[in-house]
């Protein structure tokens, strides 16, 4: 009978030694920090629009969004900071992107028309509807909500821009205005309010095409009651040429 085979043993320099499992944890990855706050806020966007303002609790997006009270807190001090920041997501997604430039080097007529027309598309999307609905149901409540949307500065851009722009029409002679800012604002409501009642219930709500119309036939309105007499007489072909050097030498560009 053979003798047994004797094994022999490994120094323990030579054995293989498997490597670590890695176990993730510490802070997460500005992709994972990204990823978890459009959870959370898509989660408070969802809640916000179908339940209010005072009925949705921090409980409740959390619960949603899968995350603890405590993650919630590490990002958001409390409810009134995270409607801020659904709002401005909502608001930064509603404007057009940086290469869609609304006033470069066109008339004044043809400028206004491109504004009331990226305005108008983008204040009758659903969720620029719904965060509409949602502050005029609860601003009573919640006074702080409709300052919030004030506060985000959008609507006062688009204001100061218009105003600059009529300003100028004005110290040119063309236009007879005493406050460009107040005109700027009764334009921004000639714009919308009609198309935006429609959009809510209150009518048949217009079509693209007839929401394109509108916006033309407003800036039109608008500029035929703001004209000097002596500009009135012009055609709006001669008005509204394109380009630099035309329209009275004033170029809108940058």
């Amino acid at each position: 009978m053979p003798p047994a085979s004797k094994r022999t043993a490994v120094p323990p320099s030579h054995r293989k030694v498997s490597a670590p499992v890695q176990r993730r944890g510490g802070r997460p990855s500005q992709e994972e920090a990204a990823q978890l706050a459009d959870r959370i806020l898509d989660a408070a966007t969802d809640l916000f629009f179908a339940r209010g303002y005072g009925a949705t609790s921090i409980e409740a997006v959390a619960q949603r969004a899968r995350i603890s009270k405590r993650t919630f807190y590490h990002r958001f001090d409390d409810k009134a900071t995270l409607f801020g920041a659904v709002l401005h997501r909502i608001i930064e997604g509603l404007r057009p992107p940086p290469a869609m430039p609304a006033v470069t080097g066109a008339g004044l007529g043809d400028v206004l028309r491109r504004l009331a027309g990226l305005i108008l598309h983008a204040a009758v999307t659903p969720q620029a509807l719904a965060l509409h609905r949602l502050i005029v149901g609860e601003s009573a409540r919640f006074p702080k909500l409709a300052a919030a949307v004030t506060n985000e500065g959008s609507t006062q851009e688009a204001i100061a821009l218009i105003a600059r722009l009529l300003a100028q029409e004005a110290r040119a002679g063309t236009l007879a205005l005493d406050d460009p800012t107040v005109a700027a604002e009764q334009f921004l409501y000639l714009v919308l309010s009609v198309p935006q009642r429609r959009a809510l219930g209150l009518g048949e709500p217009m079509t693209a095409s007839e929401l394109d119309r509108w916006a033309s036939a407003a800036v039109d309105l608008f500029l035929n009651g703001c004209r000097t007499r002596a500009s009135a007489g012009a055609t709006s072909a001669e008005r509204n040429v394109s380009g630099a050097g035309k329209n009275g030498g004033r170029d809108y560009g940058g």
